[in-house]
């Protein structure tokens, strides 16, 4: 039964033709309103931009939703990367400065202090998702 919930085919559970359960209903009603707002939503990552990565790494879909869908995720990911490097940034900066000796007299507070997405902080954050990064061995 292919109805308005584009396109999603969803076999009926039982053969006595009794309708759905209220969990199943309430699931398909929710996928169907996400895709309903993807269609407004803009994500960071163009869709273009997701396409051409797509297609180069062999994957071809005339849906455009499902494009969207991607470069959705992608832009939770990078989000998730992201704070977890600045959280890893934070700790680090705190670490350094309850050190001796390290204080200085005209150091900024801590809530105004500005931080640098570093390699040292963007490591550990990948790693948390698997992913391993290493400098090349002619950067000192």
């Amino acid at each position: 039964m292919i109805g308005t919930n584009f396109g999603i085919y969803r076999p009926n559970s039982s053969s006595s033709g009794v309708s759905a359960a209220p969990e199943e209903r309430a699931a398909v009603q929710q996928l169907s309103d996400f895709m309903l707002q993807l269609e407004d939503y803009v994500p960071t990552v163009p869709d273009a931009v997701t396409a051409h990565f797509l297609n180069s790494a062999g994957f071809e879909s005339n849906d455009p939703r499902i494009v969207r869908l991607i470069s959705v995720a992608t832009q939770k990911f990078i989000s998730d990367v992201a704070n977890d490097a600045l959280q890893q940034c934070k700790t680090r900066c705190n670490t350094q400065s309850n050190l001796p000796g390290t204080h200085t007299p005209g150091q900024k507070p801590t809530k105004d202090r500005k931080y640098t997405l570093t390699m040292e902080d963007l490591a550990p954050a990948l790693a948390d998702y698997g992913i391993t990064v290493r400098k090349a061995q002619y950067f000192p």
